[in-house]
C-alpha cells in the first residue's frame, strides 16, 4: 500500500458528519421505542426500531422540557420523533437528535403539518414584516365560524359588554370536517367582497390536531395570506396552533381574547371619556360654586351695604377724632411755644453768665496789666536809661560800650530827661 495517504479516523467521521447533517437536517421517523433510559443529568436515551432497523436517538435536558410526554413515555409505545441527524464522533455512530416528539397516532398529521409549515415558511408566508397592523377601532368586522357555535357566543358576548360600536358580520362556514376547508376558503371570499370590513376574524371552539386540521388547509393559509383586509385568527385555545395562526396578521388564544383584542380600545376610550366626563363635573360644579360667591359677594344691593357701613365707621372715627377741640393738641403748638419759652430763658440765663464771667476775665486781666505797668515801677522811685533810637540800656557792660559824653535818656515815672555820660 506504499504510495497511498491514508485518512484518519477523525478526519473520515468528520466527514461523514458532515454529510448526514448536511443531507438529514430535519427529519420525521416513526416507530418503537426501545432502551428507553433517563440520564441524572437530565437527558433521555432511546432507540427507536421496526422489525428491519434501529435509530439511536437523544433528548437532551432542554428539549426534555419542552416535550413533556417523555415523562410518561416507557417502552414499547409507538412514537413519532422529529430533529436533524448527527455523528457521535467518540464512537462513531450516528443518532438522531430529537426535538419534538408526540404519539404516532397523531404523527401523520404532525408530519404533514411540519412539512408544510416548513414549505410555507420558506416561501415568506410567515414572515412578520408582511403581516397587516390591525385597526383600533373597526367598523365593521366579519367573523367566520359555525353559525350556532359556542366560541361565535363567547365572541358577541364580549363584544356587547366591551365595545361602543361596532357592526359583526356573521358569515356561517363547517369548521370541522371534510368540506370545511372549502367553506372556510367560500366565507372568507364572501367576507372579502362586502364593502366596509375592516377586520375578518376566524374562531372556534378547541379540539384535537383532527378537529381542527380544516385551519391547515395550505388553500386556506394562502388565501389568508392574500387576502387585503387584516386577519385575526383565533381558533381553539391557548396550547392550540395551526397554520392560520401562523399565517394571520395577529393570533388570538381564545376567541373571547379575539373580542378583547377588537375591543381594548373602545374599552380604553370609554374609561378616558369617563375619567374625563367625572373631572369635567367636578370642574363644573366648583366653577358654580365660584360664580355663586362671587355673585353673591358682588350684587350690587350687597355692595351698597357694604359701602354704607364702611362710611358709617368713618364717620363714627372722625367723631371720636373732634379735630376741632383737638387741633392744639394734634398741631402740637403749645408743645413748641413751651419749647420756645424755655429756650428763651436759657438762653437770657446763659448769656448773663457768659458777660458775667467776660467782665471778671476783662478785670483780672486789667489787673495784670496794671501790675506789669513799668510806670508803676517807676513811681517806686526806678528810672531806666536809653540810647538814642529808644533801645534800653539793661546791662553795666553794655552802659560801658557808650562812647565818653554820649547822651544817653533817663526816663522817670512823670516824664524824661537827658544825661551825659563822663
Amino acid at each position: 500500500m506504499m504510495g497511498f495517504d491514508a485518512a484518519t479516523v477523525s478526519d473520515l467521521v468528520s466527514r461523514v458528519k458532515d454529510l448526514l447533517e448536511d443531507q438529514f437536517g430535519e427529519v420525521m421517523v416513526q416507530g418503537e421505542v426501545t432502551n428507553l433510559s433517563p440520564s441524572a443529568a437530565g437527558h433521555w436515551y432511546f432507540t427507536l426500531s421496526d422489525d428491519d432497523a434501529c435509530l439511536s436517538c437523544a433528548l437532551f435536558k432542554g428539549d426534555a422540557l419542552r416535550n413533556p410526554l417523555i415523562r410518561s413515555l416507557k417502552n414499547g409505545d409507538k412514537l413519532v420523533v422529529a430533529g436533524p441527524i448527527s455523528v457521535y464522533q467518540k464512537r462513531g455512530s450516528f443518532q438522531l437528535l430529537a426535538k419534538r416528539i408526540f404519539p404516532a397516532g397523531e404523527g401523520q398529521l404532525k408530519l404533514q403539518y411540519e412539512r408544510l409549515k416548513a414549505k410555507l415558511a420558506q416561501e415568506g408566508l410567515f414572515d412578520i414584516e408582511k403581516k397587516k397592523p390591525i385597526p383600533p377601532f373597526p367598523k365593521r368586522i366579519a367573523v367566520i365560524t359555525a353559525e350556532h357555535g359556542a366560541a361565535l357566543q363567547d365572541f358577541l358576548n364580549v363584544l356587547r359588554r366591551r365595545s361602543l360600536w361596532m357592526d359583526v358580520l356573521i358569515v356561517p362556514a363547517l369548521v370541522q370536517g371534510d368540506g370545511a376547508p372549502r367553506s372556510l376558503l367560500s366565507a372568507l371570499a364572501k367576507a372579502e367582497a362586502v364593502k366596509g370590513i375592516d377586520t375578518i376574524v376566524f374562531t372556534r371552539g378547541g379540539g384535537s390536531l383532527e378537529d381542527l386540521w380544516a385551519f391547515n388547509d395550505e388553500n386556506l393559509v394562502r388565501a389568508i395570506h392574500r387576502c387585503e383586509i387584516p386577519v385575526i385568527s383565533a381558533v381553539g385555545h391557548q396550547v392550540d396552533f395551526t397554520l392560520c395562526d401562523s399565517v394571520a396578521d395577529l393570533r388570538s388564544e381564545t376567541p373571547t381574547a379575539a373580542a378583547e383584542t377588537l375591543s381594548q380600545p373602545q374599552t380604553e376610550l370609554r374609561a378616558r371619556l369617563t375619567f374625563c366626563q367625572t373631572h369635567l363635573k367636578s370642574d363644573l360644579f366648583k366653577l358654580y360654586q365660584h360664580i355663586q360667591l362671587v355673585s353673591q359677594k358682588f350684587h350690587p344691593k350687597g355692595l351698597s351695604g357694604l359701602m354704607w357701613q364702611r362710611i358709617q365707621a368713618a364717620e363714627k372715627r372722625l367723631g371720636n377724632i373732634r379735630l376741632k377741640d383737638r387741633a392744639t393738641q394734634f398741631i402740637g403748638f403749645a408743645e413748641k411755644t413751651q419749647r420756645l419759652d424755655e429756650n428763651i430763658l436759657r438762653l437770657t440765663h446763659g448769656s448773663k453768665l457768659k458777660s458775667a464771667g467776660l467782665v471778671e476775665r476783662l478785670k483780672r486781666l486789667e489787673q495784670v496789666l496794671q501790675a506789669l505797668n513799668p510806670s508803676k515801677v517807676l513811681g517806686r522811685g526806678y528810672t531806666f536809661l536809653q540810647i538814642e533810637g529808644g533801645e534800653v540800656i539793661t546791662s553795666l557792660r553794655q552802659y560801658e560800650k557808650l562812647g565818653p559824653k554820649s547822651v544817653v535818656g533817663v526816663q522817670f515815672h512823670d516824664g524824661r530827661g537827658k544825661a551825659l555820660k563822663d
